[in-house]
């Protein structure tokens, strides 16, 4: 495969589609349906399209350009990402996710498929992303978080988790089912969220319970400034357009 750099003990189907200057490493396989961008990079003992036909359909599994995959990850055929797709290792992504741009996910993470995730979301690791999950753009979530889906377990009825644009998971937490965390809100650690949250506030404990607005807390840095909106203060690995466009927004 010209422009290609592909490990001798790859296994790579001659109908999946790879863009240029994909390289993939040993012992992984891409099966037909996959489709994978240009410039990117796909690690050993990586399964790429699992199939998944009696969910998804004919659904093609697409990685958008530049991802990295890192060792031992399944993805399922069905779903879709965007550019900047970077994972930990031994993760798992079920069928029918479609994700947006600079995704992040952490080792040992687990989405467990027909979720829709927005830009430049942060998974750390050892989450898990249950069923109908709806995390939009600019969310962090910490290790070990759960967002549940199901109740009254076991059931057939699914009711995912909703996470609204800048919102932070912190570790431990537990989102029961049907949920909205709020935009800008903060889920403390060790967290049983079973309420929705409204925007800008921070919850913890088990039950979860109104704590502040997250503007009453401060950086531990000396400074006295309120540690949220975090964008006003955290940039690092967002394009400079995006955080002009941030600190535009949060003067007005």
């Amino acid at each position: 495969m010209p422009h290609h750099k592909i490990h001798p003990t790859a296994i790579i189907s001659p109908e999946c589609v790879l863009g240029r200057n994909v390289e993939v490493g040993p012992f992984t396989r891409i099966h037909a349906n996959v489709t994978i961008g240009h410039n990117s990079i796909i690690d050993s003992n990586c399964e790429i399209g699992y199939p998944a036909t009696s969910i998804a359909g004919k659904k093609r599994l697409v990685i958008g350009p530049n991802a990295l995959v890192r060792s031992h990850s399944i993805f399922y055929e069905g779903s879709e990402f965007g550019p900047g797709l970077k994972t930990g290792h031994r993760v798992t992504v079920r069928e029918c996710t479609k994700a947006g741009r600079d995704f992040q996910i952490g080792t040992l993470s687990d989405i467990q498929g027909h979720c829709e995730i927005g830009d430049f979301v942060r998974f750390h690791s050892n989450v898990h992303i249950g069923q109908y999950s709806v995390i939009k753009n600019c969310v962090w979530i910490f290790p070990y978080v759960i967002l549940t889906n199901d109740p009254h377990p076991p059931s057939c009825i699914m009711m995912g988790v909703t996470v609204e644009d800048y919102a932070a998971i912190a570790t431990m937490s537990v989102i029961l089912p049907g949920v909205t965390i709020g935009e800008g809100a903060l889920v403390g650690a060790h967290s049983s969220v079973a309420d929705n949250v409204r925007p800008n506030t921070v919850v913890t404990g088990a039950p979860a319970k109104f704590l502040c607005e997250t503007s009453k807390i401060k950086l531990r840095n000396g400074s006295g400034h309120s540690a949220y909106p975090w964008r006003e203060h955290f940039h690092r690995g967002y394009p400079q357009e995006l955080v002009s466009r941030w600190l535009d927004e949060l003067k007005t």
